[in-house]
């Protein structure tokens, strides 16, 4: 089937475990960063475990103030610092992110960014700018700032929108996630490419698994899959 597809002009990535590889953590320690205290870093797992699963059921999204505000703490700026800071190392970008964006821009093809999170978009560009991919970037989607969540299909028309309405079929979603991005990607039309390294908690885990129509066993082959894919349809226009 593939033979009948357009070529790719627009791909989108997911962040956690795509763009910047998959961390094992200890889900309490980001907490007890933010507010010193065992009680009320516990409450804060909590609070947090009930909007990861309100994403998963309900494709529902929250922010990180709701986190708090559910475990009955009010954040300060000195909070929420604490916990973006404990974050650091834990969000440095895959050294390939950078010649894959850049490969991709220089082939014509526009790049986005649509992300499961609660934090701010203020919190991903400062990253973003860290790491040198700010230039690299057409549009970026932030469910902390939108009603929905991967998979719900208008949190990926939210992503296409932001790049300026690619169609679906010309777009590839790459993802970690076979529920979240490959599935949620899929139903809307997109092509996806599978990287599949993350340990996917089990409570993260949705009802369905997606089937890719590639896997990237490194970030950098998602360049070479496209670009062989583009040449396809380049080589049955020129036949």
């Amino acid at each position: 089937m593939r033979h009948a597809l357009p070529p790719v002009s627009a791909v989108i990535f997911d962040w956690g475990g795509t763009l910047t590889p998959w961390h094992d953590i200890d889900p309490i320690a980001q907490w007890l960063a933010a507010v010193d205290d065992g009680d009320a870093a516990q409450r804060l797992d909590e609070a947090a475990a009930v909007v990861w699963a309100r994403s998963r059921d309900e494709h529902r999204s929250a922010t990180l103030e709701e986190v708090f505000t559910l475990a009955g703490v009010t954040p300060s700026a000195r909070m929420t610092d604490a916990f973006y800071e404990w974050w650091q190392p834990h969000s440095i970008t895959d050294p390939d992110a950078h010649v894959v964006l850049r490969g991709l821009r220089e082939r014509g093809i526009k790049v986005g960014v649509l992300s499961n999170t609660i934090w701010a978009r203020r919190e991903h560009e400062r990253i973003f700018e860290r790491d040198g991919l700010t230039d690299l970037i057409d549009g970026a989607i932030y469910t902390s700032e939108i009603p929905w969540t991967k998979p719900h299909p208008e949190a990926f028309r939210a992503a296409l929108a932001a790049i300026g309405d690619p169609e679906p079929r010309r777009t590839v979603f790459v993802g970690d996630r076979p529920f979240d991005d490959i599935y949620g990607a899929s139903a809307v039309g997109m092509r996806t490419i599978l990287v599949p390294h993350s340990t996917i908690p089990s409570d993260q885990i949705g009802h369905t698994e997606g089937d890719p129509d590639a896997v990237a066993h490194r970030l950098a082959d998602v360049l070479g899959i496209v670009t062989e894919w583009n040449e396809t349809v380049s080589d049955r226009e020129h036949a």
